[in-house]
């Protein structure tokens, strides 16, 4: 392979010196402590919450999304304790693509950086078509949803992304708190209407196999949950991206990540039985916003219910603000280490990867526009999604075995055997994607096939040595051939 790391590409200008390629590609240092980051992991997740997981028990019905969601829980769990290792070695805007760089080697960095690109390009785009929803139903200023709304959305987010790190961190934990706080007012209000009876009344399919009243579509129809009981956590691994920006971060990641996820398994128990209980799986299986509908049996609304509305659009905006930063940060390493062309990692004099904002927010807008289908682009991303947990978890594994002698500041519970429980379950989980929507599979696959082409052809051989993740795979395999000698 072919590394550069002084001669200019298109986007930069001949006589630009060798030595300002990386002062113009610099995020702002230390502007996030471990709790502005718990709640940016928070914030990724919260939307999910509020709706989408609902549509699992269409697949497998109260007990089986329940079993899908334990299951895709304990993958989060051991899938983020080895993201809090390897974050703690390589503390990078890379975050994913870095951990695969250092394991997999290029490939697999940038089939790990892609993977992440596809779900944080397209979960935004979906989420702006359901705050659009959110907006119609809730009568706000009059508005429909459609194109001027999602446009609103993006050109009022990023605007603040671009203003700065510090100042857009500190707006999604204000966001989330509120969508948080809401969920637990939820949670109590609908647990005074619980019944338990509620919870299994989805008719029974009689020829699945296994069916009963817990399971109404059988065991299979558990695998066909998994998509859905991800949704309670999709998005938790963004976290170490804001790894540049972050105060000691080999200290501060692995905090926030561990508290992340502990909050969310919480939120998901509370919202999943609370809601359930209180309306009844079958009601709830089709609803497009679940948690309103369990606190209105009769169909009027309540104040609970007006209150948990808004807070939904809340944690809508929470999702939608902190995905387009996650997304951002990865295109910013991937296009700075040469992975993508080059200028997308400019960075502003706020210090802002104005373009890593610009082009996938321009992306976003025009498929939610075009399409208005939100749930198949979800479906998209988690394609995406499954790809880059099996992926990293992987990574995890290789570097454990490969480097046991490695720095680490944080060790992983279990070691290998916790990232291969993320691992087995990441490919069962990516498999079940092409039981719900094999549509929105293959169009992932497409996307994946166009990357790894522009990747094999050119970008491959026009990586940026100087690169944070690229030097210390460098080092890594300097390393090795010192020892081989």
């Amino acid at each position: 392979m072919t590394v550069e790391s002084s001669s200019p590409s298109p986007a930069e200008p001949a006589d630009d010196p060798a030595d300002d390629y990386l002062e113009r590609r610099t995020l702002r240092r230390g502007s996030a402590g471990w709790l502005l980051l718990t709640g940016l992991g928070v914030a990724y997740v919260v939307s999910g919450d509020y709706s989408g997981w609902n549509f699992g028990l269409a697949e497998g019905g109260f007990g089986g999304l329940a079993i899908a969601m334990v299951l895709m829980g304990v993958m989060y769990t051991c899938m983020v304790f080895s993201l809090a290792e390897l974050s703690s070695v390589l503390p990078t805007a890379g975050g994913g693509y870095g951990f695969a760089r250092r394991a997999l080697g290029p490939w697999g960095g940038f089939l790990t950086g892609t993977a992440i690109l596809i779900e944080y390009v397209l979960a935004p785009a979906a989420i702006s078509i359901f705050i659009g929803d959110y907006v119609e139903s809730l009568g706000l200023f009059g508005l429909t949803s459609g194109w001027p709304v999602y446009l609103a959305c993006f050109v009022l987010f990023i605007g603040i992304h671009l203003w700065g790190v510090g100042e857009a961190l500190r707006f999604s934990f204000v966001v989330t708190g509120i969508a948080v706080a809401a969920l637990l007012v939820f949670a109590v209000g609908a647990f005074l209407d619980f019944d338990a009876s509620k919870l299994n009344d989805i008719p029974v399919e009689a020829d699945a196999f296994g069916a009963n009243s817990w399971l109404p579509m059988g065991l299979l129809g558990i695998w066909a949950a998994f998509p859905f009981g991800m949704w309670f956590f999709l998005g938790v691994e963004g976290v170490p991206l804001a790894a540049e920006e972050t105060k000691d971060p080999a200290r501060t990641l692995p905090r926030a990540i561990r508290w992340s996820m502990a909050i969310l398994v919480v939120l998901a128990l509370l919202t999943f039985f609370a809601s359930a209980g209180a309306r009844g799986a079958n009601a709830l299986q089709e609803a497009g916003n679940p948690l309103v509908e369990a606190l209105q049996p009769d169909g009027e609304a309540t104040a609970l219910s007006r209150v948990v509305n808004y807070a939904g659009l809340a944690g809508l905006v929470a999702s939608f603000f902190s995905l387009i930063y996650a997304g951002s940060r990865q295109l910013f390493a991937l296009s700075r280490a040469g992975y993508l062309p080059r200028f997308l990692s400019l960075t502003s004099s706020r210090k802002a990867p104005y373009l890593g904002l610009l082009v996938p927010g321009a992306i976003g807008f025009g498929l939610a526009a075009a399409t208005g289908d939100g749930a198949r682009m979800l479906n998209v991303a988690v394609f995406g999604a499954t790809i880059s947990y099996a992926l990293m978890s992987l990574s995890h594994i290789v570097l454990r075995r490969r480097e046991p002698g490695l720095e680490r500041p944080y060790r992983t519970p279990g070691g290998v055997l916790t990232s291969s429980v993320a691992l087995v379950l990441a490919c069962a989980a990516l498999v079940a994607t092409f039981l719900v929507d094999v549509t929105a599979a293959l169009i992932a696959l497409a996307v994946y096939v166009v990357a790894i082409a522009y990747f094999g052809m050119y970008s491959r051989k026009h990586l940026v040595a100087r690169a944070p993740e690229e030097e210390f795979a460098a080092l890594a395999a300097a390393e090795a051939e010192l020892a081989r000698d």
